[in-house]
């Protein structure tokens, strides 16, 4: 019986993370307008697909890291132990998808693993040395070093825009008579240099009557970049690479969550070495069908109220997102794809002086208590089992 709850929670924990973190890659090109949310769920999706597969090659010591090993003796790792971890941290997950705020499955799994640990074995026998060293130290310095990173490198991209010649346009949108809210159906371009003046030429994009033409807040605005870089167009390669950068972000992310998952199974004696594949792949489908079906609040948040982006900015935190997870992966180093992807978007936040402190705000809150949380929840499903 244990075995058969071991595997539900598993699956759970894979369903939890796919809600919460698979749009996290996509998030700057939603929030970007660059597409739309079913569009960049799909993208997100395959990528997370695609990462999975490939992710007991590519990232095969976070297994040995989230099965306990050097956090808790031997003789405790149990399949009690095992459902404790992976319930408490599909528990702590799912309370956080449920109030649209991005956490980490690292956390979660790393504060269930210390609290089961507690109560199976005493505060003196979990392995605290391991636990700051290859836990605790990447968790709390991987978002700063996202967000000063991303602020560095578009600051650089952004002087060589303007070296390249290749400006700034600013539209405002077309929508249907008697919306509240303005459905984008087309553009109105002007340039940044004549927008605000009345003889400022304007070509509509799009829309059919009939429609209102309507001036909103700056932040309602989409901004495109006019110009060509060697013969291409500018707008175009950035979307280009906009696409595959938020690819990236998600098959970096399923590289470096699909093992912590799956580990969990692999505890269990039963399952035994032949059936390693077919364990990630099932974590993998529970996870991309999690995102598929509940990732919209989060969403969201994660791509319209923590800054205003346009699709440099979000190229720019992309690459440095998939650049650090990838790296991270590839040494077995359990970094959160969360607050790496946050750090990176409060880092454009940063340049761009356009922050939702408020969002940032509960964001934070709902990291700091995502470690105790899975601890508590942790240590009480122990002592159940």
């Amino acid at each position: 019986m244990l075995v058969v709850l071991l595997v539900v929670c598993v699956f759970l924990l894979a369903w939890a993370n796919g809600a919460n973190d698979n749009f996290k890659g996509v998030a700057t090109l939603y929030g970007s307008a660059t597409t739309t949310f079913r569009t960049a769920l799909v993208w997100a999706t395959g990528a997370t697909l695609a990462g999975s597969l490939v992710s007991v090659a590519f990232a095969s010591k976070l297994v040995s890291a989230f099965r306990g090993k050097g956090l808790v003796p031997d003789e405790f790792l149990g399949v009690g132990l095992l459902v404790a971890v992976a319930g408490a941290g599909a528990l702590t997950i799912l309370l956080a998808t449920m109030l649209g705020m991005p956490t980490s499955t690292t956390h979660a799994l790393t504060g269930a693993l210390v609290g089961a640990g507690v109560a199976a074995a005493g505060a003196s026998g979990v392995g605290w040395g391991p636990l700051a060293t290859k836990f605790a130290q990447p968790l709390l310095l991987s978002p700063l070093l996202s967000i000063a990173l991303t602020a560095l490198l578009y600051s650089v991209f952004r002087f060589g825009r303007q070296r390249l010649r290749v400006e700034k346009e600013t539209c405002v949108c077309i929508g249907e008579r008697g919306e509240r809210k303005l459905v984008p159906l087309g553009a109105l371009a002007m340039s940044t240099a004549g927008a605000g003046s009345a003889t400022s030429p304007v070509s509509v994009v799009g829309g059919t009557p009939p429609f209102e033409l309507g001036v909103g807040q700056a932040s309602e605005c989409v901004e495109r970049y006019s110009g060509r870089v060697f013969g291409i167009r500018a707008q175009g390669a950035v979307d280009f690479f906009h696409y595959l950068s938020a690819g990236a972000v998600c098959f970096a992310r399923a590289v470096n969550d699909t093992p912590k998952i799956a580990a969990l199974l692999f505890g269990v004696v039963a399952l035994g070495s032949s059936l390693t594949t077919p364990a990630l792949g099932a974590v993998a489908l529970a996870m991309a069908a999690g995102g598929w079906f509940h990732s919209r609040k989060v969403a969201e948040t994660m791509s319209k109220h923590i800054t205003v982006l346009n699709t440099g900015q979000g190229l720019t935190a992309n690459l440095m997102t998939a650049f650090l997870v990838l790296g991270a992966s590839r040494m077995g180093v359990p970094v959160s794809t969360t607050h790496v992807s946050c750090g990176a978007i409060f880092g454009i936040g940063l340049v761009n002086g356009k922050r939702e402190w408020r969002t940032i705000g509960k964001i934070g809150a709902t990291w700091l208590t995502t470690l105790p949380l899975g601890f508590a929840l942790g240590f009480g499903l122990y002592c159940l089992t």
